[in-house]
């Protein structure tokens, strides 16, 4: 193994939280320099051009990606204000399991179904919408996205026939979701309803995944899925560092992480004290608003520059 690049969130996200006295130095000594936001999806060169993390993550889940496109239709929890609904939870925070799956999607099948879009679930979290290739669609955005905002500035967007379609659906299903004896059982239980879908993800399945890293290691279920499309190794993220097996670059995702005291505990200094060691040959820290951090050995020689005491020095 030769670098380890650490996918960090945007240093904004810190406010002022501060490097301790070793990393400020190494910080402040490093190569410097701005990438383009979005870092995540650098990671890999897919072709045809596009993020179909629907049919990516099918492909992993069903192992049936192949046979057309792909759009996620993943179970959500909205909250009605004032204002409208916003988008509260989804994915883990709903603590979905098969019984939610079983008792919620045959009511939605026929739905989906007479519109020409089969509905399943292969995974209690991940509910999928088979497509044909040639569908148009509107634009979807992912439910992270969207996160405690207004549910409707996310309506599946377009004035045309398809941006219609698709905002009947998804009102048509929230009807039915609402009024399903499952989610009373649910709030009985001290859970969230399950009362809309969030369509998101759409596409086909790539024809072509490369990644330059040897491994890939996230939380974000579409890092890890183009990962396995890719041929390299990719599984969740550790809760600290720990070599992985093998040679070449590897990836880890803290982007979720938001406590800078924890991510130099257990990733940046066991890392640097693996560059002293000459286990590693660099390591990158790579904050999703582009900024990027590029610390090496050699660097100890550049006494005559600041310590950086925050990241947004």
């Amino acid at each position: 193994m030769n670098r380890v690049d650490l996918l960090l969130p945007a240093r904004e996200r810190f406010g002022g939280q501060r490097l301790g006295e070793d990393l400020a130095r190494r910080f402040g000594r490093a190569e410097r320099t701005v990438e383009a936001a979005d870092c995540a999806a650098r990671v890999f060169d897919i072709l045809p051009r596009g993020w179909p993390v629907a049919a990516a993550t099918r492909q992993r889940d069903a192992g049936d990606a192949a046979h057309g496109a792909w759009l996620r239709a993943d179970p959500v929890y909205v909250r009605p204000d004032i204002n409208g609904a916003r988008l509260l939870a989804y994915g883990r925070a709903l603590s979905l399991s098969e019984r939610d799956s079983a008792a919620l999607l045959p009511a939605l099948k026929p739905l989906f179904g007479d519109a020409g879009f089969p509905i399943d679930a292969p995974a209690p979290e991940r509910w999928y919408i088979a497509l044909p290739r040639e569908t148009r669609l509107p634009r979807f955005v992912s439910p992270e996205q969207a996160l405690g905002e207004d549910l409707f500035q996310h309506m599946p967007a377009g004035e045309g026939a398809e941006g219609r379609r698709w905002r009947a659906l998804l009102s048509e299903a929230q009807v039915v979701l609402h009024n399903h004896p499952h989610n009373a059982a649910r709030a009985a239980a001290g859970l969230a309803p399950i009362n809309s879908l969030w369509f998101w993800g759409a596409g086909a399945l790539p024809d072509h995944v490369r990644c330059d890293y040897a491994g890939v290691y996230s939380d974000d279920e579409a890092l890890t899925a183009f990962g396995a499309q890719a041929g390299i190794a990719a599984g969740a993220l550790p809760p600290q560092w720990s070599a992985p097996a093998g040679e070449g670059a590897f990836l880890f995702d803290l982007r979720a992480q938001r406590d800078l005291a924890l991510i130099q505990r257990d990733w940046l200094q066991p890392l640097a004290a693996a560059l002293d060691r000459g286990a590693l040959a660099r390591v990158a820290a790579i904050c999703a608003d582009g900024e990027r951090f590029e610390l090496a050995r050699s660097q100890r020689w550049r006494f005559w520059r600041k310590p950086l005491r925050s990241l947004l020095d």
